[in-house]
């Protein structure tokens, strides 16, 4: 249990990672953008004519200004995408889309609660009651005021079902609906139930986080110190984004009015007062508390570090570990990437990393004592540091602090490695032993060292149809990409004779169609659902030149089918016909057999049995009574139940799925009961003729059982409602 809990929180660490990572591009728009349109900077460096209002400069520097505050306004929704494509295992794009879907859909649902009590008008105005900071506009709704929370619930929530469901099986007359389709649809009616929740259960929770927000900044010097430790302390393991994520984003790390809004959590009021810079005096500390105190020990701390252990070095190890430590110490410096360093004398000497993690603490609590309100977006190298801190000026940031406190940081680091380094002969980079490589270490070393134990375990057990899948498409590199339409897997193989037919056979497929290097493999409509189980599979499996499901495919092949004495037609004859349906024309023009499509999916009955029209008129009409069970996306084709519940498809021309409903025009949706003879569809015949291969249009009874044969009753011309073929029962 505790290994699961720790992974799960690794993974929201990580997921954490992708909406964090575009605040230093925002933060660099902003940052410059509010440096250069100040009135004071501009006068103070005499930058009248170039930067001055009204200048092409100004007008830039103001867009850019705007921009990177509307990544920091829109968080909460950034990160519910973000977070979803994080947690989400497969599939990730669907996983984005329902988290965007979700995330509106549960503010209106808050929206609609508010409303309903009279807790704001119809208009949008907040009532009188309503205590201030609770409402905010959320993307132009008025919602409960969740801030980023508010996206984390909606990233992970959506991950959970998406992870769930996307590759779910619903019955035949709802197959077009499964797998990945099936997401959104549950994202948007779960989603709608916690708003509802959101409205009675967020208000109290709100009420414990300024509570908690108000113990933490009211712990002062101590709770920076506190906070400082922990954060560096959980590095290792990865968790350190999900522990100070709340200080940076949300009321926990405090709250102020900034520009007549109210702003929760320590980076976003550093920025709000930055993008209203001209009306403050000084940055608040008690909001950078959570951050100031990285440029202390990542610009001078660390470097003492990797000199003491160059110094340390063993004389012929030196050149090699110098340039090393000289690289990653520059980075750390430059950007606040301290991996190469941290990770390096955490792997050898875990005691050096827990005096690292005393010394960055007390960085944290010193900065905040001095007042020093020096922003970040992302770590605190010199580039932050320059961007919010020295471009802001020493009045509003109180930066060269920093300098004095970073050099007696610089020797207290250089000291104290030096000293434990030599006690304890740590190997650090220089000092291996003579047959060990010079090396900086990184997390991944970390990790392998942990699952070096591991090994004996057990993988996975492997997807057997996705295996023979690949074995039969001539092996995982012999895959070049991997679609689906409505009915049919779509392969591109880079070379279409390595292809198997006799394997693909025995996964399930009704037929296989070979044009070039693409290889169709026909499924049905739950072929969404076997994409994503191929994809899966490809992502983990070793390319095998010949497997065991290869062996016993050619075994399957190799065996004599037996030899049928009587024939098909000979065994029905002899069999009574007990019912017949009819099935109606839904096309006014030319019947054809099935046989004459020019297609060989559907010429050779692979998806069902039937006839095929070509149309003369353009308008498509409802064959029998019945039910539209759906749509396809690029409307060229739709499925049918009839009250006799025959399952039909009705597929408008061929490969007209590419033109992605250009020339269709559909009257019915998902659902909708209809009559014989009321229109479906209207098409545009001349457009079709243009850019389709062929307007010949099968009517396919999709699920016929073995007691069940097809009849043609009508070839050359028909008008539409006109008996087209017959299904004969046959007793069994």
């Amino acid at each position: 249990m505790k290994d699961k809990i720790f992974g799960v929180l690794q993974r929201i660490g990580r997921s954490f990672m992708l909406p964090i990572a575009i605040l230093p591009v925002a933060g660099l728009l902003l940052g410059i953008g509010s440096s250069f349109t100040n009135e004071t900077t501009i006068a103070t460096y005499g930058l009248q004519k170039i930067l001055g209002d009204g200048t092409v400069l100004h007008a830039l520097l103001t867009i850019m200004n705007k921009v990177g505050s509307a990544v920091f306004d829109n968080l909460p929704l950034i990160f519910a995408v973000g977070v979803a494509i994080g947690m989400a295992k497969k599939e990730k794009e669907v996983s984005a889309l329902s988290a965007l879907i979700a995330y509106f859909v549960m503010n209106v649902a808050i929206n609609g609660m508010l409303v309903v009590n009279g807790e704001i008008t119809a208009d949008g105005e907040i009532a009188k009651n309503v205590l201030e900071g609770t409402v905010a506009s959320v993307c132009g709704i008025q919602s409960l005021q969740m801030g980023v929370f508010g996206g984390i619930i909606v990233g992970l929530g959506v991950a959970a079902l998406h992870n769930r469901f996307h590759k779910i099986v619903l019955p035949n007359a709802l197959s077009f609906f499964g797998g990945s389709r099936f997401v959104p649809i549950i994202s948007t009616i779960v989603y709608m139930f916690v708003g509802i929740g959101m409205y009675f259960i967020w208000p109290p929770v709100q009420n414990g986080i300024y509570a908690l927000g108000g113990l933490v900044t009211g712990s002062g010097y101590v709770g920076t110190l506190i906070f400082g430790i922990i954060k560096r302390a959980l590095i290792p393991f990865g968790l350190h984004h999900v522990f100070y994520m709340p200080f940076w984003q949300t009321a926990v790390g405090g709250s102020m009015e900034v520009a007549g809004q109210m702003v929760q959590g320590g980076q976003n009021i550093f920025f709000a007062q930055l993008a209203d810079s001209a009306n403050v005096v000084h940055f608040s500390a008690d909001a950078t508390r959570y951050f100031s105190g990285e440029f202390i020990f990542m610009i001078f701390g660390l470097p003492g570090a990797a000199l003491a252990m160059y110094r340390c070095a063993k004389p012929e190890k030196k050149k090699a570990a110098g340039g090393l430590l000289f690289s990653a110490a520059l980075a750390c410096m430059l950007t606040g990437i301290t991996e190469p360093l941290e990770f390096s004398f955490l792997f050898v000497a875990p005691a050096l990393f827990a005096v690292q993690v005393v010394l960055a603490g007390s960085a944290y609590m010193i900065a905040h004592m001095l007042n020093i309100a020096v922003g970040l977006t992302f770590s605190g190298g010199f580039l932050d540091f320059f961007l919010f801190g020295i471009l802001q000026g020493n009045e509003k940031t109180s930066w060269m602090r920093v300098i004095p406190v970073g050099i007696i940081y610089f020797i207290l680091y250089y000291v104290i490695f030096t000293f434990l380094i030599k006690k304890f002969d740590f190997k650090t980079p220089g000092r291996e032993d003579d047959d060990t490589t010079t090396k900086l270490y990184t997390k991944a070393d970390v990790n392998a060292r942990k699952e070096s134990s591991k090994k004996g375990d057990a993988g996975a057990a492997a997807d057997p149809v996705s295996a023979m899948i690949t074995e039969g498409l001539g092996g995982k590199s012999n895959i070049s990409d991997v679609d689906c339409c409505a009915t049919r897997l779509r392969i591109t193989v880079k070379d279409a004779g390595k292809v198997k037919d006799e394997i693909l056979k025995q996964t399930g497929s009704r037929g296989i169609v070979k044009k070039g290097q693409g290889v169709q493999v026909i499924y049905g409509p739950h072929v969404t659902v076997i994409k994503a189980n191929l994809e899966d599979y490809l992502e983990t499996a070793e390319d095998m030149p010949l497997g065991e499901t290869t062996a016993f495919a050619e075994e399957a092949a190799s065996e004599p089918e037996e030899v049928q004495t009587t024939s098909s037609k000979e065994q029905d004859s002899e069999k009574k016909v007990k019912e017949t349906v009819i099935i109606s024309s839904p096309i006014t023009g030319n019947a054809v057999e099935l046989s004459e499509v020019p297609d060989e999916g559907f010429a050779g009955k692979m998806m069902g049995d039937g006839a095929a029209v070509i149309p003369t008129d353009g308008m498509i009409l409802a064959p029998e009574d019945g039910e539209v069970v759906f749509v396809f996306e690029t409307k060229h084709a739709l499925g049918f139940q009839t009250d006799s519940q025959m399952a039909l498809l009705l597929h408008i021309g061929i490969d007209t799925v590419a033109l992605n409903g250009q020339g269709f025009e559909v009257f019915v949706e998902n659902g909708q009961k209809v009559k014989k003879g009321e229109p479906l569809m209207k098409i545009d015949i001349s457009y079709l003729k243009e850019h389709a291969p062929s307007l010949c249009s099968p009517v396919l009874c999709t699920e016929l059982g073995d007691n069940q044969k097809v009849r043609l009753l009508k070839e050359g011309e028909i008008k539409a409602g006109e008996p087209l073929f017959a299904v004969d029962v046959y007793e069994a």
